[in-house]
């Protein structure tokens, strides 16, 4: 019996259930037994010709019957609510890592292998926990029980029968080490394959493109063999149990009743037929572990993917303890920040301060690579400096908690990301309790309330998954407007309208600032005529402040910022 400690810390999750699910499978096997013993008088009692406690015995043989049906069927939906309780709770605890963190970087983690462990990993368990381990306790305890009761009736017969217990338990055992090698080569290759499906369908406009959906579908051909020679190679092993658990059952059955009936002071007609249904009882526990064995399998080759996701260090340790609720926007601000993203050669960032005054607009600019996307990364904490501070609202980032500090930052990217959903309920997604109307003032402010109601549903609209129906542009502007919707005092901009047209982002960026009046917002961009407006602006220039000011002033510095300036006018 393979008991993995990752599948058992999810099995503690649901311990009563479990252990009332087993005490009901202990019933089962119990009722199974009565059934056998009542079947043993009554054949006996036909064999002697005494047919006169017949109809009593096939009645009480009925009766055991109908209450086993009545515990199995109990049993099963105890068992499956245990196994949707471990299911559920892993599968948030998972999903809440990952909310926290994101998927592993050090484990190289696809989106798609993610995917196989969350879904077809965590069903495996419930699967593993729900029917495999209440087997698993009642066949530890039930075969030695009754091979006792085989010895009282006839010893020799349980001397023959012992061993081929013993066999049908412990010789499958043997295997387990190469069927463990197996199974995670069975599963790494599923994984393989999950994340290429994955990857190439988000990425088949891509693929279509540059040619290569033939390459595509050779390595999907090539993925698929792998999996079928790593299934076949994981069932080889599999058959021999089952063999060895087979040859071991029939085998010590038929030899312990040939033993009963051959001996000199065999037990009686009685005697032989209770040794034959003994011993038929004694391994229907093994049977029904091998049975159970193949349907959780698959928890115990997820169980190590499993467990690295579970266990992957965080990114950021959140230790804080305060809320983050602000009387009014904060102020931002870097004191000597310096970081070097991991494997890096020289430091993204070196020495930077500045403050980003509360209530107010500072813009970040800078040549590509100056460090900008990297400090607004620390600002939401997705890394932590190396060396100096970030203080929102006078207070380290590191002394909040991490979600209530998150939630506190509207943030827009480049990358903007929008679900198969409705347009209402895209915008929602920060704040669901919107009326229509601040839905309306979020989307004009962004400047995309018009395309909306164009629509064929309007506001009720479905986007299509990653946003798919709209165009580059429109799910840039949606996503502005539900960093707008969702009121937070501190909102981040980076390059987030860069997929709209020069003419409208201009005037996009005007209604932009109207609307965000009273927040802390940072902006980045490299379109520069997006920021001339703002109250400061931040120059960045190989991870260091190279000036801060306004427009006019750091012009006449005639430093990077002018620099930049007239390579867009050259343009």
């Amino acid at each position: 019996m393979m008991l993995h400690p990752e599948l058992l810390r999810a099995a503690r999750t649901a311990r009563g259930p479990l252990l009332k699910a087993t005490a009901l499978l202990a019933a089962v096997t119990g009722a199974h037994l009565v059934q056998a013993v009542l079947l043993a008088l009554a054949l006996a009692g036909i064999a002697r010709g005494e047919t006169g406690a017949l109809p009593a015995l096939l009645a009480a043989v009925l009766a055991a019957v109908l209450l086993r049906a009545v515990l199995t069927r109990r049993q099963r939906r105890i068992a499956v609510d245990a196994g949707a309780a471990v299911r559920t709770g892993l599968r948030d605890e998972l999903l809440r890592r990952l909310g926290h963190g994101g998927p592993p970087e050090n484990a190289g983690a696809r989106a798609g292998a993610v995917r196989a462990v969350l879904v077809d990993g965590v069903e495996g368990v419930d699967a593993y926990v729900s029917r495999y381990l209440p087997q698993a306790l009642v066949t530890c305890a039930v075969p030695p029980l009754l091979l006792v009761a085989v010895l009282f009736i006839e010893p020799l017969a349980a001397a023959v029968l012992a061993p081929a217990l013993v066999l049908a338990l412990f010789a499958p055992r043997w295997w387990d080490r190469l069927l463990e090698r197996r199974g995670q080569r069975h599963w790494g290759a599923y994984e393989a394959l999950s994340a290429d499906y994955l990857e190439y369908l988000q990425g088949m406009p891509a693929l279509r493109a540059a040619g290569a959906v033939g390459w595509v579908r050779a390595r999907l051909e090539r993925r698929s063999a792998e999996l079928h020679r790593a299934t076949v190679a994981k069932l080889r092993v599999s058959l021999v149990d089952t063999g060895i658990t087979d040859l071991a059952v029939q085998g010590g059955t038929v030899a312990a009743v040939l033993v009963a009936c051959a001996m000199p002071h065999a037990p009686g007609t009685a005697g032989a037929y209770l040794v034959l249904m003994l011993a038929s009882e004694c391994f229907r526990p093994v049977r029904d572990l091998s049975r159970e064995w193949h349907s959780g399998y698959l928890g115990v080759s997820a169980a190590d993917g499993i467990a690295a996701l579970r266990t992957a260090p965080e990114a950021v340790a959140d230790r804080g303890r305060l809320s983050a609720d602000w009387s009014g926007p904060p102020e931002v601000r870097f004191d000597a920040v310096g970081f070097t993203h991991p494997g890096g050669g020289r430091p993204a960032l070196d020495g930077v301060s500045f403050t980003a005054p509360a209530g107010r607009t500072t813009a970040i600019v800078g040549p590509s690579g100056a460090g900008k996307s990297t400090l607004l990364g620390l600002l939401l904490r997705e890394r932590d400096p190396d060396s100096g501070r970030v203080l929102v609202g006078g207070a380290e980032t590191t002394a909040y908690r991490l979600g209530a500090l998150r939630r506190q930052i509207a943030v827009v990217s480049q990358d903007t990301y929008l679900f198969h959903a409705s347009v209402a309920d895209n915008l929602r997604l920060g704040r669901p309790g919107a009326d229509d109307e601040e839905l309306y003032a979020a989307a004009r402010a962004a400047g995309v309330h018009e395309e909306i109601v164009r629509l064929p549903e309007g506001y009720a609209t479905v986007v299509g998954e990653r946003g798919s129906t709209l165009s580059g542009g429109q799910r840039q502007r949606l996503a502005l407007a539900r960093a707008l919707l969702a009121d937070a005092p501190v909102l981040v901009l980076d390059e987030a309208t860069s997929a709209v047209d020069e003419r409208r982002e201009a005037a996009i960026v005007r209604e932009l600032l109207r609307a965000a009046r009273g927040r802390t917002c940072l902006v980045v961009a490299h379109r520069l005529a997006s920021v001339r407006d703002a109250d400061r602006i931040v120059v960045l220039d190989g991870g260091r402040v190279e000036a801060v000011g306004g427009h006019d002033a750091l012009l006449a510095l005639d430093g990077v910022y002018a620099r930049l300036v007239e390579a867009v006018r050259a343009a």
